[in-house]
């Protein structure tokens, strides 16, 4: 494939995904600048070896896969253990949740729900992130995590049992 042709697809593919993958990096690193980070790098990944895609899967689910992996590194490197990241809530919100003019009510309502999603256990947020953020369906969330489907359903619904308890304790459900 040529250099331009192939410099006109990630064009393309940097607009169409750039800022979901940059949302699901953050989920996991909780800083903006890393998380852009590595979706620089995944884009660079995905330069390297788009004539290497073969199509097995979406190229979404393939682009989700490529920046786990790489936030998954991120995690496990000196640098992420060396240095502490500081978890700003209020900037997890906006990155998760999409800006619309609600009133304040509702604004707290989803600040509270974010505040507990990002408490869960990382099993169970990581799904609930890809579910409910990332629009992704079960066989997509069981590829992107290389889990099985039923698992992914299990994750999903003990995660749900989880908010549903850690809001009912907090006088916001039920």
């Amino acid at each position: 494939m040529e250099d331009h042709k192939k410099e006109s697809i990630l064009e393309e593919i940097m607009l169409e995904h750039g800022n979901d993958l940059v949302r699901l990096a953050f989920t996991y690193v909780k800083n903006e600048e890393n998380a852009k980070d590595i979706v620089q790098n995944t884009f660079i990944k995905c330069y390297q070896h788009l004539e290497k895609f073969r199509y097995e899967s979406t190229l979404k689910t393939w682009l989700y896969r490529i920046t786990i992996n790489g936030c998954k590194d991120y995690l496990r490197s000196w640098h992420h253990r060396k240095v502490q990241v500081k978890n700003f809530v209020q900037e997890a919100v906006k990155s998760l949740l999409p800006s619309v003019e609600d009133n304040m009510i509702r604004e707290e309502e989803k600040q509270e729900i974010s505040k507990y999603i990002l408490s869960l256990p990382k099993i169970y947020r990581e799904v609930i992130i890809l579910y409910y953020y990332e629009s992704l369906i079960i066989d997509e969330i069981a590829e992107v995590t290389e889990l099985n489907a039923s698992t992914v359903k299990t994750r999903l619904r003990r995660a749900r049992q989880k908010l549903k308890l850690m809001m009912e304790e907090a006088g916001i459900y039920g």
